[in-house]
């Protein structure tokens, strides 16, 4: 292997990118650890290439045609939803700041992190109401001011006609778990007296 603070530009920019290819939540910060590099270096560089920042790619990519968000309406989604397939996947980015950490910490309130979660699996549903009826939940570790949570969730199984979904969701601040939950969403206009459900969680 090549040391990496000695790799030419030319080969340090094939590196950023493909880095940014494969995780375009990726930050700076994290791009100098990777690299070894200065964050004005990571800087100049995506700026020689042509890609934007953080902000401006999840920017980009929430302006991508997906599919609409049928069960609540988007402003009572915790986060930025930027990939949607109904009753298949989604994702969303919510970045941690002030008003949802701990004061003396900096660590963020449990509820928080689990709202990004809950609101995206219902979210996902193909269904003009989805209420959640059970959440398995895990805090894998705290979350910290300033970092962003991916969360992305995926339905595993829908049944019956009036139908119950399994919805199986990661939580990730760059490469690492933070969270992780197993919901079952109530798919019917129907039986609303479940809404909210049964949270078997440990909160923070």
């Amino acid at each position: 292997m090549p040391d990496i603070e000695r790799m030419p530009k030319r080969q340090r920019h094939q590196q950023l990118a493909r880095y940014i290819d494969e995780n375009p939540f990726i930050t700076d910060r994290e791009l100098t650890r990777l690299l070894k590099v200065s964050i004005q270096t990571i800087r100049l560089d995506r700026m020689e290439l042509g890609i934007p920042e953080l902000r401006e790619r999840l920017k980009l990519m929430a302006e991508r045609s997906y599919d609409s968000v049928r069960s609540l309406p988007l402003h009572e989604v915790i986060g930025d939803i930027v990939d949607l397939e109904l009753d298949k996947s989604g994702i969303s980015v919510f970045e941690i700041k002030e008003e949802h950490v701990f004061s003396r910490t900096g660590i963020a309130r449990g509820h928080h992190v689990f709202a990004q979660a809950n609101s995206l699996a219902v979210a996902i549903i193909d269904d003009e109401i989805a209420l959640t009826v059970t959440a398995d939940i895990r805090f894998i570790r705290p979350v910290k001011l300033g970092e962003k949570c991916i969360a992305k969730a995926y339905v595993r199984s829908i049944s019956g006609e009036r139908s119950k979904a399994k919805v199986e969701l990661f939580t990730y601040v760059g490469d690492e778990m933070v969270f992780q939950g197993n919901f079952v969403i109530y798919r019917s206009a129907a039986d609303t007296d479940t809404e909210g459900g049964d949270l078997r969680a440990d909160r923070y």
